[in-house]
């Protein structure tokens, strides 16, 4: 985020504290960086955390939420009402968001922080420090009684809470006995239920271990879930559970929209249709055949049917990976569409989205451009190439760049999805990467490439289904 407009004092001024250990970045000089000034809305939930123990910030991208937990915090350790913090986040985010905020803002350079990650994770532990930032994946790792007693944090930070919002996960398993330690609980996400209002109870169970809406998922369906389906086996909400769950966790959070607070661009959704050859629809009718087959079985096959359900959606995209996981190649039409966007796009820097592994190869054999590695240092490399109009395109998947990622929108305004992701909370990300504050377009535009008479006509519905579901659970948090 960018420094506020607003022209009163700062919230809190802080001295330097250098720290020795190799672990634990070392920060400038205090005179060479800006102030922290939060805006009139950053100070509203700040104050929420100071009064309650626990908050779940449900805030949109370009807010700064990583700014106000850390001005939150800040204020607890001068009051001598917290000791340490641990932030559990995917791993983009450890290595670059949180660290590049604290040492973005002279106001934080005395908090310490150390990763808790890779080979010397152990060795960190011991490490004297304020705030431990540890991906989600090694919650299982610290849970252990020994570690844990060791890091001693009382205040806890889940950045990106829906990776807790699965409660049969080994990550919301280990930390389920270790919630009642925390004397703050502090929950950051802008999607709390891409899937449905079921995503909300392994959340809300963080900050309240079950008061709001029950002890286990099992209770929570019971009250608020209705069994349907073939065999029962998928929930949906009973009448009038909505409103109720609304009601019951408004105390707990706060829902702020960027659309309300920040001068965003316009959001344009233009999707592009594409035809299947007659032999391709051919080989597309014979897969889902045994797609809508499977389906109708019994749930023993239910692997059958999702397998099946992927390979129209791989076919839909131009290839598909056989029994042998050799890649079978079906038709170019969406190479094609995307061709000629790109030269209609005259050279713009631009974001590709794919699915598949067999996708990204014969995207970048038609049009070459970067993707991400998974390695935050070369990732970030990539990034600032991209930010200064090196690389025409940048290609992405959208589980491992939702995350932690800004800059993208310096130089670049144009999405383009290749494939539809089911997941909302992935397509709602990607899709932040470049509509957010920054972005010195008057527009974003995003592109989807859409096969016709196919699955991804379905997924586009089911992403618009879970979209009005989700927008208005956020509006009436808002309200």
């Amino acid at each position: 985020m960018t420094g506020s407009k607003n022209t009163g004092e700062p919230l809190y001024g802080v001295t330097i504290n250098m720290s020795v250990a190799s672990m634990i970045t070392e920060s400038a000089s205090p005179s060479s960086k800006p102030t922290w000034n939060p805006h009139d809305y950053q100070r509203r939930a700040i104050s929420m955390m100071l009064s309650q123990g626990s908050v779940g910030l449900f805030l949109d991208p370009g807010l700064g939420k990583t700014s106000i937990v850390l001005g939150a915090f800040k204020v607890l350790k001068q009051k001598k009402l917290a000791k340490k913090m641990l932030v559990v986040a995917p791993l983009r985010p450890v290595y670059s968001v949180w660290p590049k905020e604290i040492r973005k803002w002279a106001d934080f350079e005395g908090l310490k922080y150390v990763i808790i990650h890779g080979a010397d994770k152990r060795a960190a532990l011991d490490l004297e420090a304020d705030i431990y930032l540890i991906n989600v994946d090694a919650m299982g790792w610290l849970a252990d009684e020994d570690r844990w007693k060791r890091l001693g944090a009382d205040v806890l930070c889940i950045d990106e809470s829906t990776k807790f919002k699965n409660t049969n996960t080994v990550r919301f398993k280990s930390l389920r006995p270790l919630i009642q330690k925390f004397q703050r609980r502090w929950i950051l996400t802008g999607t709390p239920a891409p899937n449905g209002i079921q995503d909300l109870f392994g959340q809300i169970f963080i900050l309240d271990q079950g008061a709001s809406l029950g002890r286990f998922v099992t209770h929570f369906r019971n009250e608020f879930m209705v069994q349907q389906g073939f065999g029962g086996f998928t929930y949906a909400p009973r009448p009038g559970a909505f409103e109720e769950i609304t009601e019951r966790i408004k105390p707990l959070t706060l829902r702020l929209s960027a659309q309300d607070y920040l001068n965003m661009p316009e959001l344009r959704v233009v999707d592009i249709p594409v035809t299947l050859p007659p032999a391709a629809m051919k080989v597309y009718k014979a897969v889902e055949d045994s797609f809508f087959l499977a389906l109708e079985s019994s749930a023993i096959v239910a692997a059958n049917a999702a397998a099946a359900g992927t390979k129209c959606r791989q076919i839909a995209n131009g290839a598909v990976y056989d029994d042998n996981g050799d890649v079978q190649l079906v038709h170019d039409e969406k190479l094609l569409a995307l061709e000629d966007l790109l030269e209609e796009l005259s050279g713009k820097p631009t974001l590709v989205v794919y699915e598949y592994i067999h996708d990204l190869t014969r995207l970048q054999k038609a049009f070459p451009g970067e993707a991400f590695t998974g390695n935050p240092k070369k990732d970030d490399e990539i990034i600032s190439r991209f930010a200064k109009g090196e690389i025409p395109i940048l290609y992405l998947h959208p589980q491992s760049a939702g995350h932690g990622i800004d800059s993208l929108q310096d130089k670049s305004n144009n999405i383009v999805f290749f494939g539809l992701t089911w997941n909302l909370e992935y397509y709602d990300q990607i899709i932040a990467r470049l509509w957010r504050q920054g972005q010195k377009e008057s527009h974003v535009t995003v592109y989807r490439i859409l096969a016709e008479n196919t699955r991804d006509m379905k997924v586009a519905k089911v992403l618009l289904g879970k979209d009005r579901t989700q927008k208005t659970l956020l509006e009436a948090l808002k309200s």
